[in-house]
């Protein structure tokens, strides 16, 4: 009985060695720095919103402030109205002294908003008097007005808005008048030719334009642009015994592209340069266990 008991108590004292040993040798593992409260003083040039959100904690609207600053350096901001730009298309009065038959002048207001989406008004005056080739009258188109509405996209909005490349859709209407005079026509039966005019004829014209421009500076707040145009009529009036051959502010009638070439005037809207000098990228503040704010595992 006496060696039983200290068989057991035997037994008990060498599993506490052990359990000892185990404990010993599990704190002999390499211990890691611990971390401690210092905060790690915040990059030159972090704003103060985000350098109070880090301190409070708020890691995530820290990250969120970042990420919306770097994006405005990559898109600059520009005002709502940035600038006014008054435009004169010169190019066709300088074709009517080239021999050119037929002439459209207008003016041209827009309004650029963001640097990027452009709302268009252009106002204008048309004549024609030709003889068109393989045509047996002469047009006389009177000096008739006509109006294009429409918009253009920069597609160079984060540049300087005095350089700029543009897509544009326009709207254009005309109401004119015209005459077709010398007519020649020929009896071939009697072997007669005749000669007769039709006078005082009315019409209007509703077509669509879509173009692609440039404009570059010249010299202060000067600059020239060029614009190509695809165009097209979606309706126009015919009338009983003739039909119109021009429409002042489109060309003959069955043309489908257009060009122009205009000098523009434009008006700042805002006393400031635009856009503002953005510093430099800042470095992220430090968490405090030494990860900068933003920095993903």
């Amino acid at each position: 009985m006496k060696f039983r008991l200290y068989m057991i108590a035997v037994v008990v004292l060498l599993t506490s060695f052990a359990l000892e040993a185990q404990d010993a040798g599990q704190r002999h593992v390499t211990p890691v720095k611990p971390s401690t409260n210092k905060v790690l003083r915040p990059a030159k040039g972090t704003k103060e919103e985000v350098v109070q959100d880090y301190l409070s904690g708020d890691t995530a609207a820290a990250r969120a402030r970042l990420r919306r600053d770097s994006l405005k350096r990559v898109y600059p901001r520009y005002p709502k109205l940035t600038d006014v730009t008054v435009g004169v298309n010169i190019l066709d009065p300088v074709l009517k002294l080239f021999g050119q038959k037929y002439c459209s002048f207008d003016v041209s207001a827009t309004l650029n908003m963001w640097n990027r989406l452009q709302p268009v008004l252009e106002l204008g005056l048309g004549y024609a008097k030709d003889r068109p080739d393989d045509m047996n009258f002469t047009y006389k188109g009177k000096l008739s007005p006509y109006v294009r509405l429409g918009a253009n996209y920069n597609m160079m909005f984060k540049s300087d808005p005095r350089y700029q490349v543009v897509l544009g859709l326009r709207m254009g209407y005309s109401t004119f008048n015209y005459d077709i005079t010398a007519i020649d026509y020929s009896n071939p039966y009697w072997g007669e030719n005749y000669t007769f005019a039709i006078k005082d004829q009315s019409s209007h014209a509703l077509w669509g334009e879509f173009l692609a421009g440039l404009r570059v500076n010249v010299w202060r707040n000067i600059s020239a642009g060029w614009q190509v145009k695809y165009q097209g009529i979606f309706n126009y009036k015919k009338n009983s015994s003739s039909r119109p051959w021009y429409v002042p502010g489109f060309g003959p009638r069955d043309r489908r592209w257009g060009f122009s070439f205009s000098l523009y005037y434009t008006i700042p809207l805002q006393g400031d340069k635009w856009p503002k000098k953005q510093n430099k990228q800042p470095q992220q503040p430090a968490t405090p266990g030494g990860t900068a704010i933003g920095e993903g595992k």
